[in-house]
């Protein structure tokens, strides 16, 4: 595969279906699935000699990927639009333990320096 097929193929796969997701209808609701979607590609080649009496080569190659993460969902309910954000639970726990260590960090050196005082 050259460098132009995998650049056409990341192109088509990072479009606006990877982040609306198929409209999916229930019990009179309508509702859109979101997703972040990011990803990169690159691709390069050459060629030339390694010496003067070697015969010439070529090479090229190249990557793309992707990731996606869900957002939301938009919810139409009767003409109605809303949004509903995903919770990310993860995230949440992440955040709580970085408040804490930064907290017990900052207590600690509120301590040492009245120790120190006397």
């Amino acid at each position: 595969m050259n460098p132009r097929e995998i650049l056409e193929q990341a192109r088509d796969t990072f479009t606006v279906r990877r982040v609306f997701g198929e409209p999916i209808e229930r019990d009179g609701l309508v509702l859109v699935p979101v997703a972040a979607v990011q990803g990169g590609a690159g691709a390069g080649g050459g060629e030339g000699r390694p010496s003067e009496n070697a015969p010439p080569g070529s090479g090229a190659g190249g990557g793309w990927g992707g990731s996606a993460r869900p957002v939301g969902v938009y919810v139409i309910d009767r003409g109605q639009v809303r949004w509903e954000p995903a919770v990310d639970v993860g995230r949440i726990i992440l955040g709580a333990q970085i408040v804490l260590v930064v907290g017990l960090l900052a207590m600690r050196s509120v301590l040492k320096a009245r120790s120190r005082r006397g």
